[in-house]
This record gives C-alpha cells, sequence and structure tokens, in this order.
C-alpha cells in the first residue's frame, strides 16, 4: 500500500502539480526556475515511488492518466490554499508592528507622539515593549527596535534619530539651592543627586574635575531615567537627564536646567531593523514617521545639541 512507503519528497509533489496544472513540463520548469528534465526527473521518480502513471507522454507535450487526474485534483487544490495561507500571512503581519525601545525614550518621548503616527496610518496597528536590553530582532518576537549606541549592529540597518545627551535638571524651586553645582564634586549640596553616577562622572570631568563623587550626594538609585526626572520634578534632587526626552517638562516649566553644562556620551539613539526586511511596508511606514518626528526634535533643541561637549568612556 502507498501509505506504508516513505512519503514522496516536496520537490516531486511541487514538480507534480505544477506540471498537472499547466498542462506541460517546461511550462513547469520556467514556473519553478528549473529545467524540463528536472520537472521530468522529479515526476518519474514520484510515479516510480507510488506506482502509479501519472502521465502519458507524448512528442510534444504530456497528459494526465486516470490516477494523474485524482492526485492532480487534491494536489492543486492543496498548493492553493497553501499560497493563500502565504498571502494572508503576509496582509496580517503588514497590518502589525511589534517595537522594542528603552523604557525612559519609551515613556517620555515616544508614547506621547504615538497618536500622530495611529493617525496618519490606521492601518497599522503597534505593539510597543519597554526593555532595557537589546532584544533579538532575528527570532521574529520584533520587527524592530529604538537602540542607544553608535550605529553598528551586524545584520541590522540603523536609521539614526537623536543624540544622546544629558544636563542636571531639576524643578525651578530648587535651582537656587544647586547654584553651587558646578564646584568640585566633593562640594556638598542640600539636595542629593539622581541618576546614573557615570554620567554624572562624565558631566564633571567635562567642567574639569577628575575626582570621585563622594557616594552619600547620591539620593535614591532608581531603576530608570524616566524616574529619576520623576523624582526631580517632585523636588527629591537634581536629575542628570536628557534634554531631548524631557522637553515637554522643560517647556511646561515642570524642569528647569541647574547648570547649562550640557554632555554627550558620542552615542546617539537610533531606528534599527533586519536589513533582510528593508523593502517592508509597515517598517518604512514607521521609520519615515520616526524620522520626521526626531527632525523635529532635534531642531527644537539645536541650542542644547550646539553646546554639547562630548566626553566618552
Amino acid at each position: 500500500m502507498v501509505s506504508d512507503r516513505r512519503f514522496p519528497s516536496l520537490a516531486a509533489i511541487r514538480a507534480f502539480e505544477a506540471a498537472a496544472r499547466l498542462g506541460s513540463f517546461s511550462r513547469a520548469a520556467q514556473e519553478l526556475d528549473t529545467t524540463a528534465a528536472s520537472v521530468s526527473y522529479h515526476v518519474r521518480r514520484l510515479e516510480q515511488q507510488i506506482g502509479v502513471a501519472l502521465f502519458v507522454r507524448h512528442a510534444n507535450h504530456v497528459m494526465l492518466t486516470r490516477g494523474g487526474e485524482i492526485v492532480a485534483r487534491e494536489a492543486i487544490d492543496a498548493f492553493a490554499a497553501l499560497r493563500a495561507s502565504f498571502v494572508q500571512a503576509a496582509e496580517v503581519d503588514d497590518t502589525h508592528l511589534s517595537l522594542t525601545t528603552l523604557p525612559s525614550l519609551g515613556t517620555s518621548w515616544l508614547t506621547p507622539k504615538l497618536g500622530r503616527f495611529r493617525t496618519r496610518h490606521p492601518d497599522i496597528a503597534l505593539e510597543l515593549d519597554l526593555s532595557a536590553v537589546a532584544e533579538d530582532l532575528t527570532d521574529g518576537r520584533y520587527d524592530a527596535a529604538i537602540r542607544n549606541g553608535h550605529g553598528h549592529w551586524p545584520g541590522l540597518r540603523a536609521v539614526e534619530l537623536l543624540p544622546s545627551l544629558f544636563m542636571p535638571l531639576c524643578a525651578p524651586s530648587l535651582r537656587a539651592a544647586v547654584a553651587e553645582l558646578g564646584r568640585d564634586p566633593r562640594t556638598p549640596l542640600p539636595v542629593p543627586l539622581l541618576g546614573r553616577p557615570d554620567w554624572w562622572s562624565r558631566w564633571y570631568r567635562a567642567l574639569g574635575f577628575d575626582a570621585d563623587i563622594p557616594p552619600g550626594r547620591f539620593g535614591t538609585q532608581l531603576s530608570a531615567e524616566y524616574l529619576d526626572i520623576a523624582a526631580a520634578i517632585a523636588g527629591q534632587g537634581v536629575a542628570i537627564g536628557s534634554p531631548i526626552l524631557f522637553r515637554n517638562e522643560i517647556d511646561a516649566g515642570r524642569l528647569v536646567p541647574a547648570h547649562e553644562l550640557v554632555v554627550s556620551d558620542g552615542r546617539a539613539f537610533w531606528f534599527t531593523y533586519p536589513a533582510a526586511r528593508h523593502d517592508s511596508r509597515k517598517i518604512a511606514r514607521f521609520r519615515e514617521w520616526l524620522e520626521s518626528e526626531a527632525a523635529r526634535d532635534r531642531d527644537a533643541a539645536r541650542a542644547f545639541i550646539r553646546r554639547s561637549v562630548v566626553v566618552e568612556a
């Protein structure tokens, strides 16, 4: 019985289906981008394996046998359903964009803007993940990411969005209290420092100080920049953060620069996606929109960018 034998190879079934549907080995070969001899070979192997002649071969054409008609009907229907599923999957995939990004950028900069993307592209549903870890873009979970770095990731395309800047920010009520912030980092202040110690060290290095910052000068250690900024707005200290990501808070008067010095670590925020997906419609739409948003914010922050001092690790 045929059911007891090894299932025929997919290549043989595919060659038979194309030949049966098109009525010709040569036409099947054109569709499959192979030779008529290869199609004939695969069909012959299939016939030998199942023990049934599928075609009657003539000099210039082939005809299905009765047995071949039975197999052809099922094979053609099966491949048609498979092709339809590929089209359906592509249509569904092209309307759902999964993006992963850093928590502070995603919370403070990107999320408030997403309504504009939705208005421009209502057919694309966006799923946003916040992760401090650079997620793998090759396993299918995410279509794209916004990362911080120098833009060099193997296998990925990277589009630069915003420079990575930081400066001291505080509530307006604390500005006078931190007027001595730019002095020696060992000088005590009436309020603690909030945010990443390495950023504070770079900031003080840009002022010409190499001394270590005493641990006692730091307040509560929080896990993300946007939490440091929230604490600064609440008057719990002076935070070091991005004047670009938190421009809304500055414009609204909830934050003010505690010192005029702006520092960069030489890195930037980049929109990244697999190079193989450069022609994806949904990625292209999101990339174009994101570039326009970033360009608008770079222009608004040009004063901060222009006077920034680069202090790399």
